[in-house]
């Protein structure tokens, strides 16, 4: 039947689209554990150089605190940043404030107490949010001539020793343009959703970061928790607001002006997780957007640059990965059409050239998971450690919820490919920190929009295709069914239930 062999043939250029780029974890798997001892090695020769230089003579530094409606949060960055362990001499803060509600106010006591136990710190507002992030860092950076910029997002806690460990990395090679820290989480166990986050950014941190740095690729700078030559930012042509990922698009360009950047996992920088379903999508929302975005804007110049093949070819695969939530979205709509094509057609067989091809694309993702949390537990105290079973247990569930949020996810990526500019939507924070917290009674609550009826719709009919499958002896298509279905319905369900939630108090403006 022309319809049926139509529906299986795009079906399976799916899946193998989607399997080069699950495939592609194994290959920054791989240069992890292969040259991970050779870069901690060359990391710590560049550490102990530098620390007697930073003793001797301290550099002047600037931390950035951009903050945008964070009245729940703010005061607790700003104590953090307080309590750092350096020179009060070499040290100035600022408090980059954009926001429209009572976050000013609460700044600027907590502010007006740190300047009188002697910290150079002041709060800049801006009331026209040009540039969003970029723009607020720009214009700090513009009234400050520190060498070195450390900058952290509201919701995260930096340790009082952040800047003594990171800083003989950059003291010790003038070449050196950044130094990340890895995130670490307030409140991993809050939820399963929280959990899930943290096994994701684990992921990223540990082999994507940690596979691309030992091996010489390009990595990026996460927006926070890290600490920049501010030289390096004004060869690489300064911040710019054009997309959304401010941070990754100044991270490429100043590795393209021959920048090093160095990645130092035992360095972990404590945040609060998105709590919020709704919340959390708005956040990859903006991640996948800007990213697409970037590549539109860097990908031809470092493709056509001098670079070596595979810093080229990985540049593709990190700019370009979230091109998999598209070709995600599109696999969802068929697999329930493929299944009753196999059914109808007798081909109930084909459903076993599922499990090679499927399990590139999702198997691969499952032990990059497990890797990442295997590496992260030799870096915890041994008092600390917990189970790998423990750590690792969620990972299915954090599949499941990656394919849940792949339309929401698919929207942006379109708008990203297509060049759309939208206003840069910051995730909001509510001081989490205990399971005990709550958070739906307070402000800045984050819309559900149209995708959620339509992920759990698909859900439902997923469910349904499960049992489907099962009835008609297609057993094999069944586990996949079943993931899917409980991704949609995980993910749209919580959107829906979040959005009926009485609504918060008003926010102050």
């Amino acid at each position: 039947m022309p319809f049926a062999d139509a529906v299986l043939t795009a079906y399976f250029v799916v899946l193998l689209l989607l399997s080069v780029y699950g495939s592609h974890r194994y290959v920054l798997v791989y240069r992890l554990s292969r040259y991970a001892a050779r870069s901690a090695a060359s990391a710590e020769r560049l550490r102990v150089r530098g620390a007697p230089l930073l003793e001797s003579d301290p550099p002047r530094v600037l931390i950035q605190l951009p903050v945008f409606n964070e009245r729940y949060v703010v005061e607790r960055l700003i104590r953090a940043v307080a309590a750092l362990d350096y020179p009060r001499s070499r040290l100035a803060v600022q408090v980059l404030d954009d926001s429209t509600d009572d976050t000013g106010r609460i700044a600027d006591r907590v502010v007006e107490e740190c300047a009188a136990a002697g910290l150079d710190i002041r709060r800049l507002h801006r009331t026209d949010r040009r540039g969003f992030k970029a723009g607020a860092l720009q214009v700090g950076l513009d009234v400050s001539d520190a060498p070195f910029v450390a900058i952290f997002d509201a919701d995260f806690v930096p340790e009082p020793d952040f800047l003594r460990r990171t800083l003989p990395y950059l003291v010790a090679d003038g070449r050196t343009g950044l130094v990340q820290a890895r995130w670490d989480h307030l409140n991993r166990d809050y939820s399963l959703l929280t959990d899930v986050q943290a096994i994701l950014l684990d992921g990223h941190f540990v082999a994507e970061h940690g596979g691309r740095h030992v091996s010489g690729c390009f990595f990026n700078f996460n927006g926070t928790a890290g600490i920049w030559r501010r030289a390096a930012i004004e060869d690489a042509g300064g911040w710019e607001g054009d997309t959304l990922t401010e941070d990754l698009d100044l991270s490429y360009r100043a590795q393209l002006r021959g920048w090093k950047f160095v990645f130092v996992p035992e360095i972990a920088a404590p945040a609060e997780l998105p709590v919020s379903m709704n919340a959390f999508k708005a956040q990859q929302r903006r991640w996948a957007q800007g990213s697409l975005q970037t590549a539109r804007k860097l990908l031809p110049q470092i493709l056509a640059s001098p670079l070596p093949l595979r810093v080229r070819a990985e540049a593709f695969f990190h700019l370009t990965s979230n091109l998999a939530y598209p070709l995600m979205a599109v696999l969802s709509l068929l697999m329930t059409p493929v299944l009753f094509a196999r059914v109808s057609t007798g081909l109930r067989e084909m459903a076993l050239l599922d499990i090679p091809i499927f399990a590139a694309a999702t198997l691969s993702v499952v032990s990059f998971y497990a890797f990442s949390q295997s590496r992260l537990l030799r870096l915890q105290a041994p008092d600390e450690r917990q189970s790998l079973w423990r750590r690792a247990r969620n990972i299915p569930a954090a599949l499941a919820v990656g394919i849940g949020i792949s339309f929401s996810n698919a929207s942006a990526v379109l708008s990203g490919v297509l060049g759309r500019r939208t206003p840069f939507v910051r995730t909001p924070k509510y001081g989490i920190a205990g399971t005990a917290d709550r958070w739906r009674q307070k402000s800045y609550r984050m819309p559900a929009g149209a995708i959620p009826a339509l992920e759990f719709a698909l859900g439902l009919v997923m469910a349904g295709a499960t049992f489907y499958a099962v009835v008609e002896g297609v057993a094999a298509s069944a586990p996949f069914l079943l993931l899917f279905a409980a991704g949609y319905l995980y993910v749209g369900g919580r959107s829906l239930l979040e959005a009926r939630r009485a609504a918060p108090p008003p926010v102050a403006e």
